[in-house]
């Protein structure tokens, strides 16, 4: 059966799916799951790799950064191309594609084929998130429905986020590293057998022409952009950050200019004229930087500051992503009650609270202020990604739902990388700052040490006493002292959301749930 989306029939009073569309969410969540396990697991596997491949300091940045910066350019492409072929069956060459080229990357030989292999993974993986999000539109026609089921979607992503840590650190602990990549095939398998048999194909009955040169200019537009944000985050402001960016803006303005024109465009810009998805996505990217740059130093701190290990970290954090997922499942019979415009902010209301526990009970304190602070975070975070992603797919025809979903996802690629520039280039403006390097410590050390605050605990383990531990504490001090400006930022960027959430998320009173 294919679900062309040609008659809008969604909304409060559509019938309501059965058992089958429950199972075929169950199926639906297990690319998320895997995409976000694969965001966060990486980067404990890196020490490993650079023992047993030996890339160049370049060469470890792109075995990171490939995957994102591909992800974020196939995006829209690749949720246009789902919209005219089939959402089911881009889910399916991309489910394929990803399992097949975790193995090549897994027993990869050389640094140069592991980069080769996370490019293919960003290309397979651009096909998978904009399919999964669409397809529960097509699939759960009720908008009640539709709410759950994305906020169980949603919880994935929390989930696979608070996976990450702990699957990374016992898979390492009892396998080589290419583990974490092998991981994907026993997840994406039973996708591959259930989709065909579960999730019912849809697409777009009126799809028009394909777009070379739109598509050209998509990943011309967004590749150069998220890499000048993570060259940002890295070096600062530089010539070349501000060239990529420059390059970024010069091809989103032709490719919005070539949307406008064409009687067919690859994505639909009038949809950006509607305020609820102007909205929801701008509070979609502001809530995904808020989340990201806490993960980003708070598992520092627990630690190198508090000497906790990877994996205990790990179960440290995975409170906060369960307020998340419980937030999010709570906030849908709320919605149906409440308007977005009064329960998006009132949500943030305790995200503001979390970041301000961060701020003030940190420094000098253990672990205990920071996972309440996260518990809290994330319970205004949970509700407000399942209300902007559902108001997302709602404001879009169904027959744009590929497109309307990938500029969610790219939304949310953007946050993570905007998370870890603004408010991780912010504590390490800080630290480096506050960093007060006693003058016994030797000039490449101290260089070493005003890096990074794990720069900075490598030396200090090498340095005599008592000069490491004079050495370490004034790091660690610096650092405290980042996270609280950093955090009272962070309360800044989620206030920002919610004033943008009160003003913009205001649905007519005539497609409010009728009680």
């Amino acid at each position: 059966m294919v679900h062309t989306g040609s008659v809008e029939t969604s909304g409060i009073n559509a019938p309501r799916a059965g058992a089958r569309a429950w199972f075929a969410l169950v199926v639906l969540m297990l690319p998320v799951l895997l995409v976000s396990v694969d965001n966060t697991v990486l980067s404990f596997a890196l020490p490993e790799i650079a023992i047993d491949l030996a890339p160049s300091g370049a060469e470890q940045l792109w075995i990171i950064d490939a995957y994102p910066l591909v992800l974020a350019g196939l995006l829209v492409t690749m949720g246009t191309l789902g919209d005219r072929f089939g959402r089911r069956r881009m889910l399916l060459i991309g489910a394929t594609g990803f399992a097949a080229v975790s193995v090549l990357a897994a027993f990869a030989p050389t640094a140069a084929l592991l980069i080769a292999a996370r490019v293919l993974l960003g290309f397979f993986g651009a096909m998978l998130m904009p399919s999964t999000l669409s397809l529960l539109r097509s699939i759960f026609l009720n908008r009640d429905q539709r709410r759950m089921a994305i906020a169980v979607w949603a919880s994935a992503f929390s989930a696979g986020a608070a996976l990450g840590p702990i699957v990374g650190g016992f898979l390492l602990e009892h396998f080589a590293w290419g583990s974490v990549f092998l991981i994907a095939v026993p997840v994406l398998i039973p996708l591959l057998i259930g989709a065909p048999l579960l999730v019912p194909e849809s697409r777009d009955p009126e799809p028009g022409k394909i777009d070379p040169i739109s598509i050209v200019l998509s990943m011309a537009t967004m590749i150069p952009v998220v890499y000048a944000i993570k060259s940002f985050a890295v070096d600062g402001p530089t010539i070349v950050a501000a060239g990529w960016a420059a390059l970024g803006a010069v091809m989103g303005v032709l490719f919005v200019r070539r949307q406008l024109r064409a009687t067919s465009p690859m994505l639909d810009m009038k949809l950006f004229r509607r305020g609820t998805f102007s909205g929801a996505i701008l509070v979609n990217l502001l809530s995904v930087v808020a989340l990201v740059g806490f993960l980003y130093f708070v598992p520092q701190h627990l630690q190198l500051v508090l000497g906790m290990s990877p994996m205990l970290a790990g179960l440290a954090l995975v409170p906060g992503m369960l307020a998340i997922i419980v937030s999010g499942l709570t906030v849908v019979p709320i919605s149906r009650r409440v308007p977005p415009h009064l329960v998006v902010p009132s949500a943030l209301v305790f995200s503001v609270i979390g970041y301000l526990l961060v701020a003030f009970t940190t420094a000098g304190h253990g672990p205990i202020p920071l996972i309440l602070a996260f518990v809290v975070l994330g319970l205004g975070i949970g509700a407000a990604e399942t209300i902007s992603n559902e108001l997302i797919l709602s404001s879009a025809p169904a027959s744009k739902a590929g497109a309307a979903s990938a500029v969610s996802e790219t939304a949310y690629e953007l946050g993570a990388v905007l998370g870890t520039a603004i408010l991780g280039g912010i504590i390490t403006a800080f630290y480096r700052g506050a960093l007060a390097i006693p003058h016994e410590v030797p000039a490449g050390a101290a260089h070493t040490a005003r890096e990074t605050l794990a720069g900075a605990y490598t030396t200090a383990q090498q340095l005599p006493e008592p000069l490491g531990s004079a050495l370490w504490d004034a790091a660690a001090s610096a650092f405290e002292a980042g996270i609280t400006v950093t955090a009272l930022i962070g309360a800044v960027l989620v206030v920002l959301a919610g004033v943008i959430a009160a003003v913009t998320l205001r649905t007519p009173r005539s497609q409010r749930p009728v009680l």
